[in-house]
């Protein structure tokens, strides 16, 4: 079992990027639910503990707590946003409503110095998040730093350290300095992650796993799916089969792409699947969205399996799960309403009786992305933007037909290749057109049109549980414009999408 710091999630937004930055430093880190045992804790034998944000409140009733024989293990612990109300709430110190909530930038004070905020300027800003706020701190406990209310506490002789702000958001300037404190000085943390060893680690554990044994992958090209293809080809060679179904909703010359990059450029065994036709055919006339998903994702099952069947002797199921996926799978966030269900194609079936393979699931997605280079996969390929397992299948609003998937396909490929040229693909998180069920008149020539409008959409984000709309170039946005109207047949208007999330989603459907 590996040792790093072990982050207790309450339900935060930031939670990963908490995860992100101890593995920055070189210090595995790994997120468990709150509710973790002390002696599953202990049993990690962690250099520290970092008790994160969330949403709820420690005064109401079915709160989050947790025991207080975590405060006594002699583990250093940093207890960040609801994670300082908890400490307070735990150890004896008072927690109230604030008499105004903190969300956003604050000016922060440090007025008593301490090993946490040793290093850091004395006023700097930093990121809150808060309606709650600790009124007074527990005994052997110093008020640290101030920002109006108390903004962080220290207990030096327990090494146990509390800041109401976000230190992992970039947003806090010093946040880096403030994390190193914690995980290097105070936690003396042993560095002991990196990319490189984590790829032949995970290459001879295949190898064992596996032996002489087959495997099957579902290739879609994305990035998770291609890195662990080519992670597990790089252990057992042809003993790998990946199966790639063309759903028929794909990015323009997807097929094509995917043969070449992966079966010509990495000498990868795949079996290639058109199944256009039979999902255009299941999808015909229908609009509502999350009926949408299910035929593809049904459908998707369907095939993969039929196909899976024909391989004979295989015996694992390898997938291209990433740690984001575990920890969601296992989120503390609580009942919420249901917005849409999730864009990647659901499980298999049991029935299938294969192992999975899941060498990716200790990984965020930078560093797959980062492994993917190490692999010597192309850098365009590891950095394409998200796109969702039912793919324009929810890009097409309402009902979907093979004429509707090529005029939105054309657009789409003029917008991502336009981002490429003027160096813009990478500074923006996610971008795609979308085709609306909305026909208008226009004038081309001298004659009168009747065609469908498009909308680009571009989205900055961290984590994407939170994105802005990009700000791109209006003369950028007018040249996209003119090029989908002039060159696509079948749209003749081009709106742009400036909605944040929330109140919106990044995809419409």
């Amino acid at each position: 079992m590996q040792r790093g710091i072990v982050i207790l999630d309450f339900g935060s937004q930031y939670n990963q990027l908490i995860g992100r930055r101890v593995r920055e430093m070189g210090v595995y880190s790994e997120i468990v639910p709150y509710y973790t045992s002390v002696e599953e804790i202990k049993a990690k034998n962690p250099f520290g503990i970092i008790l994160s944000g969330g949403p709820s409140s420690v005064n109401v009733v079915g709160a989050h707590l947790i025991s207080k024989e975590i405060f006594e293990l002699g583990i250093p612990i940093l207890g960040i946003c609801y994670g300082m109300q908890l400490t307070a709430h735990l150890l004896g110190g008072v927690v109230t409503k604030g008499i105004k909530a903190e969300y956003g930038k604050a000016d922060l004070e440090i007025v008593k110095t301490c090993s946490l905020l040793a290093g850091v300027k004395e006023k700097s800003i930093v990121w809150m998040s808060h309606f709650d706020e600790v009124k007074d701190v527990p005994n052997g406990f110093a008020i640290a730093a101030k920002s109006g209310a108390i903004a962080a506490m220290a207990n030096e002789d327990k090494k146990i350290y509390c800041v109401q702000f976000h230190p992992e958001v970039s947003h806090t300037e010093e946040g880096n300095k403030i994390l190193q404190n914690f995980v290097l000085e105070i936690c003396r943390a042993e560095k002991n992650w990196e990319l490189t060893n984590y790829i032949d680690r995970t290459v001879a554990e295949i190898k064992e796993k596996v032996g002489d044994q087959r495997v099957i992958l579902g290739l879609s090209g994305g990035v998770d799916s291609s890195v662990a293809a080519v992670l597990i080809h790089k252990a057992i060679g042809d003993q790998l089969t990946c199966i790639f179904v063309d759903t028929g909703l794909l990015r323009k010359d997807e097929a094509q792409k995917v043969m070449e990059n992966y079966g010509a450029h990495f000498h990868m065994n795949i079996k290639h699947i058109d199944a256009s036709e039979r999902f255009l055919t299941k999808l015909s006339g229908i609009d509502d969205p999350e009926q949408k998903r299910k035929i593809i994702g049904n459908e998707f099952v369907a095939v993969f399996n039929d196909e899976a069947h024909k391989i004979k002797g295989a015996k694992f199921l390898a997938q291209g799960t990433i740690y984001p996926d575990v920890i969601e799978s296992q989120s503390v966030k609580g009942p919420s309403a249901v917005i849409k269900s999730h864009h990647n194609v659901g499980g298999l079936p049991e029935e299938m009786e294969l192992e999975l393979l899941e060498p990716l699931r200790e990984l965020f997605k930078d560093e797959v992305r980062k492994v993917g280079e190490e692999l010597g996969i192309p850098h365009h390929l590891v950095y394409r933007h998200p796109f969702p397992g039912p793919g324009l299948g929810i890009r097409v609003l309402g009902a979907v037909d093979a004429e509707k998937v090529r005029i939105l396909q054309e657009a789409d490929d003029i917008f991502i290749e336009e981002l490429y040229k003027n160096d813009l693909y990478e500074k923006v998180s996610q971008a795609f057109v979308v085709l609306l069920p909305v026909k208008s008149v226009g004038v081309m020539g001298d004659e009168r049109t009747y065609e469908y409008t498009a909308v680009v959409r571009s989205a900055n984000t961290i984590d994407f549980m939170t994105a802005t709309w990009s700000k791109l170039p209006y003369d950028f946005l007018e040249n996209v414009s003119n090029r989908i109207i002039n060159e696509v047949r079948g749209i003749n208007r081009v709106a742009y999408d400036i909605s944040s999330k929330p109140p919106a989603t990044i995809e419409w459907e």
